[in-house]
């Protein structure tokens, strides 16, 4: 059940380590993991998540969310996350449960996510990706969509205090982004080249996203040349895509990558 108290691994060593929460609902192993990759300052109790959990349960799978330091119930500060440190945690955790072949689904900064553990994943060859499922991806925000954005007060804010303030749409604390955060973000580029996935690919975006506009969406396909990608623009979508009919179409997407699926 989902108020169940989660899990926690130790991820990093003497003062870098820190406490990740998890949750692995129960399945197969010899099916696909269902892994969802939250978004930035979300965490895995969040409406999509939940109805991911929903969706593995109705087809017997496996399903595994996590918080990523600074994030929910994990331990660790926020002000010292990056792409790099999240990707870490995410892997860690994905690797503890013993899974060999996964379903990603990342949402917002998790497709980013997302797409790094893919490139890991086929370097280690430890598990298989055999689908991936972005809603609203947001690879490379860093240098794509915050760092053009940037005024005068929040560059020399960076240089002066290592971080700035911005107002957020989804809480009442401001969003902070450091200038850690936006130096990582150039190490961990993906759409500099051709990503392979070896895997489908389903994207979701909605066109009145104000976060992440649809066109970057359009900009990650051009990336994806060697996979068998599908994009649903949904008109009239927003950021979230939580509203009962986006939360359908994630069950489509997901139900077309399952294996013995058609379409």
């Amino acid at each position: 059940m989902t108020d169940e108290n989660p899990h926690f691994l130790i991820v990093g060593k003497g003062e870098d380590a820190r406490e990740i929460a998890w949750r692995l609902s129960d399945g197969p192993k010899d099916k696909p993991l269902l892994v969802w990759l939250g978004g930035y300052r979300s965490d895995m109790k969040g409406t999509k998540a939940l109805e991911l959990e929903s969706f593995a349960r109705d087809k017997t799978l496996a399903c595994l969310r996590l918080d990523y330091s600074g994030h929910g119930e994990s331990g660790g500060e926020f002000r010292n996350g990056t792409i790099s440190r999240w990707l870490e945690e995410a892997l860690a955790v994905i690797a503890h449960t013993g899974f060999k072949r996964l379903i990603l689904i990342g949402s917002s900064m998790g497709g980013w996510i997302a797409l790094r553990a893919v490139a890991e994943l086929r370097k280690r060859e430890t598990a298989t990706v055999e689908g991936i499922v972005l809603i609203a991806p947001a690879p490379d925000f860093t240098m794509d969509l915050v760092e053009p954005s940037l005024g005068e007060a929040e560059r020399r804010s960076l240089v002066e205090k290592g971080y700035f303030e911005e107002h957020s749409e989804y809480s009442t604390e401001p969003n902070i982004f450091t200038a850690k955060l936006m130096e990582d973000g150039k190490a961990n580029q993906v759409l500099t080249g051709i990503i392979e996935t070896g895997c489908p690919v389903h994207i979701l975006q909605g066109m009145k996203d104000p976060d992440v506009p649809w066109r970057h969406a359009m900009k990650l396909v051009e990336h994806l040349p060697a996979d068998d990608v599908v994009i649903s623009l949904v008109k009239d979508g927003d950021h979230r895509l939580s509203r009962p009919e986006d939360l359908a179409l994630m069950r489509r997407a997901l139900e077309a990558l399952l294996p013995g699926s058609h379409g």
